[in-house]
């Protein structure tokens, strides 16, 4: 398994805690620190592919 796949996918799981928990408690903030995670990891991912 490729490093940046990895890393992507460590950052798109971290995203989604930090998105579910700023949900969860209200704070927005967190959550779109989530968010902007995820979208990190996955841009990374892609990365790898091309």
């Amino acid at each position: 398994m490729n490093k940046n796949r990895v890393k992507g996918t460590a950052k798109q799981a971290e995203g989604a805690v930090k998105e579910g928990l700023g949900k969860l408690t209200g704070d927005k903030s967190l959550e779109v620190e989530g968010k902007v995670q995820k979208v990190y990891g996955q841009t990374r991912d892609d990365l790898r592919k091309a």
